[in-house]
């Protein structure tokens, strides 16, 4: 069973960062996609940022040149690293595999180029973020 436990939300003012963590286990694979996505109030969820298994990064146009996304292998975590935040960046973020369940085991697929919502089959809790004066 897949798990994805995110960390480090919070309040933060405009022009802020934060960094939020996630750790996975219950992969079956070391090879694999994993990203961000958000859901802000009243808003569909969106997809954030994703880095390959080969450290390949994608972001949406967004949070391009103001977040970074990075992981570390050994630790199965990864992070984002999210500067001159503002108020549009309010949302609850949570870590996402791309893949999809199938007959009850999931099917891991790489980071889709235009991180549509749809190419993450799954994801955790989440931890909301805040950006507020």
């Amino acid at each position: 069973q897949v798990q994805l436990v995110e960390s480090g939300g919070g309040l933060v003012q405009p022009g802020g960062s934060l960094r939020l963590s996630c750790a996975a286990s219950g992969l079956v694979t070391d090879y694999y996609s994993i990203g961000w996505i958000r859901q802000a109030p009243g808003k569909e969820r969106e997809g954030v940022s994703c880095i390959s298994y080969r450290d390949d990064t994608y972001y949406s146009a967004s949070v391009k040149g103001r977040f970074t996304i990075s992981r570390d292998h050994a630790k199965n975590t990864v992070y984002l690293e999210m500067s001159d935040l503002q108020p549009e960046d309010t949302a609850v973020y949570s870590c996402a595999l791309p893949g999809t369940y199938y007959s009850g085991s999931f099917y891991y697929t790489g980071c889709a180029f235009d991180l549509r919502e749809s190419s993450f089959g799954s994801w955790g809790q989440g931890t909301q973020v805040t950006v507020s004066s």
